[in-house]
């Protein structure tokens, strides 16, 4: 899997989304040093230049806008590919995973608190709304990213999403609540505050007003979920198709008797057990 990283811009968060972290701004010549205190952060100017450390890297003086500066750059390029704002991916990253150094994040590379869910890679556990929870690993942050595109892009729960214009982050926060991304109430409104509080949406900007002009793609998984039998295509794992009809892997496996993983173009999958109509 390649991923290309564009400008970086630091990034971190952790999964509990209840707790509200920083954000950061889009470029490295808008990020302004922040304080805690609100009020002083939105009066600073945007000219202000960004101190320089000995190997010309930008020295933050928190978390956020190292995050923005390092990672918005993937976010960007995750826009282009499948059509969701960058500016919802990075203040998603910032709020799930504590701007990068939540617990989970530093472990596990996992920046959305993306749980295991039939995963086959490596893992991780971690309290959250029970003890120990089982949450994927990844070996690099930008394959967390990837994912979390993935995720979104591949579910049938999530398709509406694609339906809102791509510079539109308020629908977009909204609708990933309703869609049941998060269970906190305010999880809109702290994205949204991210989001124009840190200039997030000149992401967007960025992507739609490139050269050429972006194809954002719709999503493929509008797929009707009250069927109860799948062909397998090429292409197919028993990973992709779980995710697709909101099954896990094992379900997968019990309602087909399998016994390993292998799939063969064209074997007919029960998506549901037989006595359900």
């Amino acid at each position: 899997m390649i991923i290309s990283c564009g400008t970086k811009k630091k990034v971190s968060s952790h999964r509990n989304s209840s707790k509200t972290t920083q954000t950061t701004s889009n470029e490295i010549e808008k990020v302004d040093p922040k304080t805690k205190d609100e009020s002083q952060v939105e009066n600073q100017t945007k000219q202000e230049k960004t101190p320089k450390t000995t190997d010309d890297k930008p020295a933050f003086s928190n978390p956020v806008e190292a995050y923005i500066w390092q990672y918005s750059g993937i976010a960007q390029e995750e826009m282009r590919l499948y059509g969701i704002p960058a500016s919802i991916t990075i203040a998603q990253g910032i709020l799930e995973s504590g701007s990068g150094q939540g617990n989970l994040t530093t472990r596990s590379n996992n920046h959305f608190g993306i749980k295991c869910n039939g995963w086959e890679g490596e893992k991780v556990y971690h309290d959250d709304d029970e003890l120990q929870e089982c949450f994927r690993k990844y070996k690099d942050p930008k394959y967390s990213f990837r994912d979390h595109s993935l995720f979104l892009y591949e579910r049938p729960r999530y398709a509406f999403l694609f339906d809102y214009k791509i510079t539109d982050y308020k629908a977009w926060a909204k609708g990933l609540r309703r869609a049941g991304y998060a269970t906190d109430r305010k999880y809109p409104d702290k994205l949204i505050s991210l989001i124009e509080r840190f200039h997030l949406h000149e992401l967007d900007a960025e992507v739609v007003n490139g050269t050429p002009p972006p194809n954002f793609p719709k999503p493929k998984n509008k797929v009707d979920t009250t069927t109860s039998v799948y062909y397998v295509k090429a292409g197919d794992t028993l990973y992709k198709i779980s995710t697709q009809f909101n099954l896990t892997v094992d379900e997968l496996k019990q309602l087909n008797q399998l016994e390993s993983d292998n799939l063969n173009i064209g074997q007919k999958l029960y998506l549901k057990p037989l006595n359900k109509k």
